[in-house]
């Protein structure tokens, strides 16, 4: 080999438009790596239950329950709820803010009940 051959490959390493070729491959390469990492939460998250619960406590409260899939809405109307039931069971709520939701044994259905008269009432 002669030196002559040497320097003509060092000419070409002077180029700076390689390495800026070499970056925005670099950055198409992360561009790819962001976008298949958002698609794959997207469709993780998309399966999980999740119930939010928006301006608590106000009028306008809504609650928002997704579970597989499929949303549902529910408004309030800005009031207490009315109407005829029977007890269901008893809630706590723990020490870390956990609430517990225990069905009582034995209690009929409310729509079981819905055609017969009720003996304690008049």
């Amino acid at each position: 080999m002669t030196l002559k051959h040497l320097s003509v490959l060092a000419e070409d390493d002077d180029d700076p438009m390689l390495s800026a070729v070499n970056l925005v491959d670099v950055f198409l390469v992360l561009v790819v790596a962001l976008l298949t990492a958002v698609a794959v939460q997207t469709q993780t998250s998309a399966h999980e239950s999740v119930t939010i619960i928006r301006n608590p406590g106000q009028p306008n409260m809504e609650v928002v329950v997704r579970e597989q899939g499929k949303e549902v809405r529910f408004k309030g109307v800005g009031s207490a709820a009315q109407g005829q039931g029977v007890r269901a069971g008893v809630a706590y709520k723990l020490e870390d803010g956990n609430i517990v939701y225990i069905p009582e044994t034995g209690v009929a259905p409310a729509d079981a009940g819905a055609g017969a008269a009720d003996p304690a009432k008049p």
